[in-house]
């Protein structure tokens, strides 16, 4: 039986296993898929060695960026990204190879591109971490320029979200969360931007999909923007990393 899984911490809740596990069961597939949280990513060789059967892998966070540095191999997205979301185990006799891909890159293009209007020349990601460099690959594929908000140490095309001011919310009508703000049971939080800025021609593109609206969309609609959860994305990228896993 081919095994599957994902690996991150924590793994409270796991859009993968229940995605993959009806997925098994709806096409009488003999097939599994399983959580192997781990504390620590030097732990990750271990989980290769002790499951013979396992053919893929889905990362999540903490260890998107981490785990590169066990792999064998790495797609062109995976390594322009510098983020790998999906690996795919090859055994020859004795020999594992590892091969890392990004597939939320896919599945962030697929989800945002219907929704694109010819206004939509100027972005602002909110959030650097490793769901924004996905993000950052596909804006830059489609021609649209950003800048990300953090509350990190300024890079390069960063800024404070204190700086985010009615001038740049008027220039980049398109608006992405790439944070964590705002998923349950914290759904009274959202990113801290001056939402009053924001007009009917705004995008707004949250990655958070539970819940279905988060506050960052409500506040959206109450401008008559246009606005989309990480949903689509998610899925996507799933059926993406299962066609990778059985690619010859």
């Amino acid at each position: 039986m081919k095994k599957y899984g994902l690996i991150g911490y924590p793994l409270t809740h796991s859009f993968s296993k229940r995605f993959f596990t009806e997925k098994f069961e709806r096409e009488n597939t003999s097939a599994s898929y399983e959580n192997y949280e781990i504390e620590n990513i030097n732990l990750f060789p271990g989980i290769i060695k002790s499951n013979p059967q396992l053919c893929g892998l889905n990362v999540t966070i903490p260890y998107k960026e981490q785990v590169i540095s066990h792999l064998d191999e790495l797609d062109v997205a995976a390594k322009k990204v510098g983020a790998v979301n999906t690996i795919k185990t090859i055994r020859n006799e004795n020999i594992i190879l590892l091969k890392g891909f990004n597939t939320d890159t896919w599945g962030f293009e697929i989800s945002l591109k219907p929704l694109l209007k010819e206004h939509h020349k100027k972005a602002l990601i909110l959030g650097t971490g490793g769901a924004s460099k996905a993000i950052k690959y596909i804006l830059a594929k489609l021609g649209i320029g950003y800048i990300s908000a953090t509350i990190e140490e300024l890079k390069e095309n960063e800024i404070r979200y204190s700086g985010i001011n009615k001038e740049i919310m008027e220039e980049r009508l398109l608006i992405i969360n790439a944070t964590p703000l705002g998923t349950y049971p914290n759904v009274e939080a959202c990113p801290l931007i001056p939402y009053e800025h924001i007009t009917r021609h705004h995008l707004l593109f949250d990655l958070v999909y539970n819940p279905e609206v988060t506050l960052f969309m409500k506040k959206g609609l109450l401008k008559g923007a246009t606005v989309k959860n990480g949903y689509e994305m998610l899925l996507q990228q799933a059926i993406k990393s299962y066609e990778i896993w059985n690619m010859e």
